[in-house]
């Protein structure tokens, strides 16, 4: 094995989500700081909550707002 290719590992590292739960783990940083974990994740915890970090939840409802709005004018129209 070659010798000094390895990062430092960190047997305690630190990681902190933005819900505030925090817990150990290894890794190759001291700290972490993570949006989602396990007690927030709707996968877990059975509520919906939509992380929309660079505003793609909002663009999709407004185009899925147009185009409902497209489909009732061409239902009215061929009446």
């Amino acid at each position: 094995m070659k010798k000094d290719i390895h990062p430092k590992w960190y047997p305690e590292a630190k990681v902190q989500c933005n819900c505030g739960n925090k817990f150990v783990t290894g890794a190759t940083v001291p700290e972490i700081n993570v949006e989602v974990c396990n007690s927030c994740h709707s996968f877990f915890s059975g509520s919906q909550k939509i992380v929309d970090t660079a505003g793609r939840v909002t663009k999709y409802e407004e185009r899925l707002k147009k185009m409902q709005g497209f489909q009732k004018k061409l239902k009215t129209k061929s009446k």
